[in-house]
């Protein structure tokens, strides 16, 4: 399934749906949970509800809809940085011996179509495609060979960035420079695991106006999905809604030559096939 958190106006309610094509149908019926957080908080017996729902559910023209955030305020944020191989080698660094992780702000949490507001201060807004884990079985102390049970599902993530508090001010301010608000779009869907052939070959692409700047896999991965989910689970419990924000490809705007920097009017658009594309406007 794909599912969705969407509203039917500007400020509506949050409705849990499930996109089918050009429709999202809404899902409600006996066991389906009202928010995403629910249902991932209930296990397989709330998917299974939510299975059952699809087939009687109340539909939708997907384009006269809004797009919230899957997880629209997820308990935790968590991020890998230089994750991929190929763009740590564009940042000049080697591969890392245990992930960097930092975290983003539950308020900077942005839907697809929503617009990135640049604060006035920042000139060097950066962009980065990335896989986002959703967490949808409470665990601690995790193995990597049950990590994979532990995910509700993935989404895409922007990992909008402040470059000039991340890399130019010491100490670096890196949960700062990553936490502004609307600095997190994600979407536009939640896919649960069953969407995805293989979490290890995942492909993902982003476009800035139109022009092809980051493309690459899962593959590159320096660490993989488990052994993220056990590795973070062995400092702090992992709950349903928990986002892991797992890196990005080679291609962002501060190492490329010269540096491409986001500006207002600039479309950020981001896809991995299995879930749909994420886009968002810079104002």
């Amino acid at each position: 399934m794909r599912l969705v958190t969407f509203s039917e106006r500007e400020g509506g309610e949050p409705l849990l749906g499930a996109l089918d094509g050009e429709e999202v149908v809404r899902l409600a019926g006996e066991g389906v949970p009202a928010s995403m957080l629910d249902l991932l908080a209930g296990g397989e017996a709330a998917i299974a509800a939510a299975r059952r729902g699809l087939s009687r559910g109340e539909r939708r023209r997907l384009a006269s809809v809004r797009l919230l955030a899957p997880v629209p305020r997820p308990g935790k944020i968590l991020g890998v940085g230089r994750n991929y191989g190929a763009h740590a080698a564009e940042g000049g660094l080697a591969a890392q011996e245990r992930p960097r992780i930092f975290v983003k702000l539950a308020t900077s949490v942005i839907g697809t179509g929503a617009p990135i507001p640049k604060p006035g201060p920042v000139t060097k807004l950066d962009y980065e495609t990335e896989l986002a884990v959703v967490i949808g079985k409470r665990g601690r102390g995790i193995s990597e060979r049950d990590a994979l049970a532990h995910v509700g599902g993935y989404t895409i993530l922007n990992d909008v960035s402040a470059r000039e508090l991340q890399f130019d001010v010491s100490p670096p301010q890196t949960s700062f420079a990553k936490s502004m608000d609307g600095f997190c779009p994600m979407g536009p869907c939640l896919a649960t695991p069953e969407e995805f052939a293989d979490v290890a070959s995942i492909e993902l692409r982003g476009w800035v106006n139109g022009e092809l700047v980051q493309e690459g896999s899962t593959a590159d991965l320096i660490f993989p999905v488990p052994v993220l989910v056990a590795y973070l689970s062995s400092f702090l419990t992992l709950e349903p809604g928990d986002v892991i924000a797992t890196g990005t490809p080679a291609g962002v705007g501060a190492f490329r030559k010269p540096p491409r920097y986001l500006a207002p009017g600039d479309v950020v658009r981001m896809e991995i096939p299995e879930i749909g594309v994420l886009e968002n406007r810079v104002e």
